[in-house]
């Protein structure tokens, strides 16, 4: 068997409106001015906190809770209303249902999101039971640090020569490296190329429709 572990925001959704509107009206309840759009969306792929904390000067890290909790209102409040429905990327849901109808893969997820922001991506996008681990920032350490890579091949019983990291950000090929898996990088995100091989990205794909070829000869994996 094989682990494919796919990050969420920049890799499966693109979700970098509502992220950045979520991070400004954290920075407008700690009474901040925002930083701009470029620098804000630098940090997704890390826990909410600790994304905050990067975008703050120490003075101020204090005002994180705070922050932390308006984001997470101002997501319950807009989902309630219907908003906050991030389109996948293209070719996303034909990779997954491609490696879902393996009878030698499974598939799971690695996030800096919430359980409970997991759960509303699988709603909008009819993906439930396609994954068979879970891991996000409510049961493990943000990234880069390894612990959900580590807890994901012990629900899966996958080691790691056999599991492979796919994201679009330093932090997912920096945690991959840390928990001794492979690291396969996508361009469409929210780091560079460059930023994704210096972390330790193995290669990295411009469309989903390259991944499986990509397994096959890149880390000689199955056929097809």
């Amino acid at each position: 068997m094989h682990l494919v572990v796919f990050d969420c925001d920049g890799t499966l959704i693109d979700s970098q409106n509502t992220i950045f509107h979520g991070l400004t009206v954290g920075f407008e309840a700690a009474g901040l001015a925002p930083p701009d759009r470029r620098t804000a969306l630098s940090i997704v792929g890390l826990s909410l906190e600790t994304a905050f904390a990067a975008l703050l000067h120490e003075d101020n890290h204090h005002q994180v809770p705070l922050m932390a909790d308006a984001y997470r209102q101002s997501k319950i409040d807009r989902r309630a209303k219907g908003l906050d429905h991030d389109p996948l990327y293209p070719g996303a849901r034909e990779a997954l249902d491609r490696l879902t109808e393996r009878d030698d893969v499974l598939i799971g997820v690695a996030t800096g999101k919430a359980l409970r922001g997991v759960h509303h991506m699988m709603d909008v996008h009819e993906l439930h039971n396609l994954f068979v681990t879970i891991q996000t920032a409510d049961k493990a350490p943000s990234k880069p640090h390894p612990g959900m890579l580590i807890q994901a091949m012990a629900e899966t019983g996958i080691d790691a020569e056999r599991t492979v990291m796919i994201g679009d950000t330093r932090f997912d090929m920096e945690m991959a490296n840390s928990a001794g898996v492979a690291g396969l990088g996508v361009s469409w995100g929210y780091h560079e190329k460059q930023d994704l091989y210096e972390a330790g990205a193995e290669t990295v794909i411009d469309e989903f429709d390259q991944l499986n070829g990509v397994l096959v000869s890149k880390f000689n994996w199955f056929e097809g």
